[in-house]
């Protein structure tokens, strides 16, 4: 394996006692630190009908981002396709690639990136079927390529603005079905382990193997995503670790607007079928010092045959989650600018 490269995943957190400008300031502020630390992409998510998170566009915070920045590559971890119009999609992200030309990736993701009624209300249309979720993808490449047939809509509608080069390509999945879509029509993937940590390496294999070389992509490219947090302290990784492990329960709750201090989760005591979640929801997260986090992201690596790994972190306080990463960024030597 060559040098493991680190990317950052930021969903925008909002905070107890915090709101959601606050948030964003702080995800300008964590951009430019991954920026000059060395990390390769910097992608933000697409969240709805929550007031724990504040990315719902997020086009328009990598515009803000990439205005702030020098040299991170600035992408969508994802963009959900289906709740948003192809074209449209197509052209923010022209846009997006014409101010910061190669610096830009369009990741897109098949679920609604909230409850079934948000994604309806965000696109009437939408009646969440497989196939149309291909025809996005085959209408959004067409568009990004101008590689549209005679007499078809490709062929009569363009999108603007034209420019001599694209966004990079990357298919987002937690099961790996998009995997096999990816592999067809030759774009990156991106696993996310930290959505679904089971069955990602035998995904990503099977990408691999699947392969059509693209207009734009000709050899596979993939990376995978996972909740990291690297602390300087046993005792501070495992504050971590205990506020992740009740957020990720409650979130399976249905409880998506829990604040957990370390305080308040330190004494909580889990019901045997709760302590079974738990347990298997740390396999979604690596946590630690800088050498025990090392060690494990190195063997996920390599269990996914990756040489990228998409870092998020999320803390109760935001000199914990600044820290992690330049832990991280020094621990992986990656190289600051």
């Amino acid at each position: 394996m060559n040098k493991l490269r680190l990317s950052v995943l930021d969903q925008s957190p909002i905070r107890r006692g915090s709101n959601a400008v606050e948030a964003l300031q702080e995800s300008v502020k964590l951009a430019q630190l991954a920026d000059r630390l060395g990390y390769t992409r910097y992608w933000l998510s697409e969240h709805h009908n929550t007031r724990s998170l504040a990315g719902a566009s997020p086009e328009i915070l990598i515009a803000r981002l990439a205005a702030a920045t020098k040299h991170i590559r600035l992408g969508s971890g994802g963009v959900m396709l289906p709740n948003h119009s192809t074209l449209k999609v197509a052209e923010n992200f022209r846009l997006l690639e014409a101010l910061y030309p190669g610096r830009i990736d369009l990741g897109i993701g098949r679920a609604p990136g909230g409850d079934r009624l948000t994604a309806h209300i965000l696109n009437p249309s939408n009646n969440f079927e497989p196939r149309e979720f291909v025809q996005q993808v085959i209408d959004l490449e067409a568009y990004l390529t101008e590689t549209g047939e005679p007499g078809t809509v490709h062929d009569k509608v363009k999108a603007i603005p034209h420019i001599d080069t694209m966004p990079g390509l990357w298919m987002l999945t937690s099961s790996g079905e998009s995997g096999l879509l990816a592999a067809r029509h030759g774009w990156a993937l991106s696993f996310a382990h930290f959505i679904y940590p089971v069955g990602g390496p035998q995904a990503v294999k099977a990408y691999r193997e699947r392969f059509v070389p693209s207009l734009f992509m000709k050899e596979p490219q993939a990376n995978v995503g996972i909740f990291v947090f690297c602390a300087d302290t046993q005792e501070k990784a495992d504050e971590l670790q205990a506020m992740m492990d009740y957020r990720l329960l409650s979130y399976e709750k249905g409880q998506f607007e829990v604040y957990p201090t370390y305080e308040e989760v330190r004494d909580y005591e889990y019901t045997d079928q709760e302590l079974q979640r738990v347990l298997a929801n740390r396999a979604r997260v690596v946590s630690g010092t800088p050498e025990q986090v090392k060690a494990r992201l190195l063997k996920l690596a390599s269990e996914y045959g990756v040489e990228e790994i998409v870092v998020s972190t999320m803390a109760d306080k935001a000199e914990d989650r600044f820290r992690s990463y330049e832990l991280l960024a020094e621990m992986f030597s990656l190289e600051s600018r």
